[in-house]
């Protein structure tokens, strides 16, 4: 594969910024056959860039969508950078995280000039913690899909086969539950139960007279599309729309990368 150059269109970053200046930002997405998750990450990346002027930041891809981190880190070594902060756009610690996104760094670092990547933890829950700006977007989200009142809610993941994965799942359905006062059950598009029409259903069967479905996605494709049809086919009242470039994901984005940088982080979004 063809290293992408940082002069390159395709990969021009958001916000400006020298080798000597701000410490770039690289997001690292999934990456997905749908262009409308590719455009999801860089629409994130200009809101990233806006919440912090003078702020490189670059948006990058594990599959599907060039560049990759490992194409990126390495240009930014090339142009003068010595240090850069690598965000997962993630929202469970699971084989990605573990996995593919240490492995683009080791290859990034092997050769070439120096450079020094922090990598952060992930958007979901860290050290059992679900951000107040995770839980705020989630809100901001649904509260846009405009469901009225409900009685319970299902949190819609991509899902995982990883169980610590799910269990952080569970955490942020948990403090989202909370944060309505109604039951709040996890649902999965893929790779563990229940799907969300299931889950729809079983609320329902238990008393729930309007069930709305918030969608733990961090852009659209067709595992929203999926988990929109069946929640609808199962009677939920409303379906959030992915997180994508809400505010409060940008500011929980920059939260990550002052944790790791040692800076004062922003206050909570309200």
């Amino acid at each position: 594969m063809r290293a992408a150059r940082l002069t390159s269109p395709s990969i021009t970053p958001t916000g400006r910024g020298a080798a000597g200046g701000a410490d770039p930002v690289v997001l690292v997405a999934h990456g997905s056959r749908d262009p409308r998750a590719a455009e999801a990450t860089r629409a994130l990346a200009r809101a990233v860039s806006a919440a912090r002027p003078g702020t490189p930041v670059w948006a990058s891809w594990l599959d599907h969508t060039e560049p990759g981190p490992t194409e990126v880190l390495r240009e930014l070594a090339v142009a003068g950078h010595r240090r850069a902060v690598l965000v997962p756009l993630l929202l469970t610690a699971a084989y990605h995280h573990r996995v593919d996104i240490p492995a683009a760094v080791a290859a990034a670092t092997q050769a070439g000039p120096p450079l020094d990547v922090r990598v952060t933890d992930v958007l979901g829950p860290a050290d059992g913690t679900v951000d107040p700006a995770l839980l705020a977007g989630l809100r901001r989200r649904l509260g846009e899909s405009e469901p009225g009142r409900f009685d319970a809610l299902v949190l819609a993941a991509a899902g995982t086969r990883d169980a610590r994965a799910r269990g952080s799942v569970g955490r942020a359905a948990d403090a989202l539950g909370a944060e309505f006062g109604v039951p709040c059950r996890v649902s999965y598009a893929s790779a563990a139960p229940p799907t969300t029409g299931a889950a729809v259903t079983r609320l329902r069967s238990a008393g729930a007279r309007r069930v709305a479905v918030s969608a733990y996605f961090l852009a659209p494709g067709l595992f929203h599309d999926a988990v929109t049809e069946a929640a609808r086919a199962a009677g939920a009242v409303a379906v959030a729309a992915p997180l994508t470039d809400a505010p409060e994901l940008a500011e929980l984005v920059l939260r990550r990368v002052d944790e790791r940088s040692g800076r004062c982080a922003l206050a909570p979004a309200v």
